[in-house]
């Protein structure tokens, strides 16, 4: 018996996994072009792409995967939260709980990682 998964077989999890990546970066971009717009750059789009090419605005993480104990506590916190969801509940509403939590769990943890490479490029 093991308990560690293989890649995914059926190209329905394949989407699901590239779908999760794509909101996640689909968020970054958005808030970095939020903050594009309200500081009035001349050319938000073009800034929100570009924040994520400066390889030495962000510091190397100092424990593990995580640059924060925040983004740590925001990946266990969501892993708790979807893993309840999906224990506690059964049939269509797990299905329903799990496609609502899961996007704002993603998009919760794509803000906390923004706002963490912002602090760093504010402190440089």
């Amino acid at each position: 018996m093991t308990l560690a998964r293989s890649l995914p077989d059926d190209a329905t999890e394949w989407w699901i996994f590239l779908g999760a990546f794509g909101l996640y970066m689909l968020g970054r971009w958005f808030f970095a072009w939020r903050q594009a717009r309200r500081e009035g750059d001349a050319h938000p789009v073009r800034t929100a792409f570009a924040e994520e090419e400066e390889p030495d605005a962000v510091d190397a993480a100092p424990t593990g995967g995580f640059r924060s104990y925040r983004q740590f506590s925001g990946f266990v916190a969501g892993a708790v939260i979807v893993t309840l969801a999906a224990a506690l509940t059964d049939g269509r509403l797990r299905v329903a709980l799990l496609w609502v939590i899961v996007p704002l769990l993603i998009v919760a943890l794509s803000y906390l990682d923004f706002r963490q490479a912002r602090k760093a490029r504010s402190a440089a």
